[in-house]
């Protein structure tokens, strides 16, 4: 199916180059002379990267259909992740790459959404905010105040996040996914 860029909308997933892109954000221009076009903020589904492109406006794309699974991660082995559909209860292995940096929040059981664009596995998306226990802090000390700074500490699935003075090994914590920030104690 081709879609123009008159029917772009954030969150559309497209072909360009040979490669799927999902439209970040666009706006369509019509300077005083010559044709009008859209500038869009594209992401690679892939490789995740975001570009800037520009493009005639009425250029058709063939359009791919992106949907989430929900499924449930089961364990990893190093270099496969196991997940399972919680609608068909199917087992998928995902290699360790493929999973990349949402391996770091992902905790046995857990439900996460997998994208897929055509029936192909595109990605896992963790939940957005995940509760992880401290296995490794430095101890604060006596005057360190809730104001003061931070310390690194690393989490039961090997994220290594900052925390506040008064977080301590044992602790559990609440950790937004998309940025990698501590939000509060549990």
């Amino acid at each position: 199916m081709s879609v123009s860029t008159n029917n772009f909308k954030n969150g559309m997933c497209i072909v360009h180059e040979g490669k799927r892109w999902v439209i970040v954000e666009f706006q369509h221009v019509k300077p005083g002379k010559g044709g009008a076009f859209v500038r869009t903020k594209l992401k690679e589904l892939a490789s995740g990267r975001v570009v800037d492109y520009t493009f005639r406006a009425g250029e058709k794309f063939d359009d791919v259909r992106v949907e989430t699974k929900k499924m449930q991660y089961l364990y990893n082995d190093g270099a496969t992740f196991y997940f399972m559909d919680t609608a068909s209860y199917e087992q998928v292995e995902l290699h360790a790459d493929f999973v990349g940096d949402a391996a770091q929040w992902l905790k046995e059981n857990d439900e996460v959404e997998v994208l897929t664009a055509d029936g192909e596995y595109m990605g896992v998306e963790p939940p957005m905010f995940v509760e992880l226990q401290v296995t490794e802090t430095d101890p604060g000390f006596k005057g360190d105040t809730v104001q003061g700074g931070t310390k690194p500490a690393t989490l039961e699935t090997g994220a290594v996040v900052q925390v506040p003075m008064f977080v301590e090994t044992g602790d559990i914590l609440k950790v937004d996914t998309r940025d990698g920030r501590y939000v509060t104690r549990v």
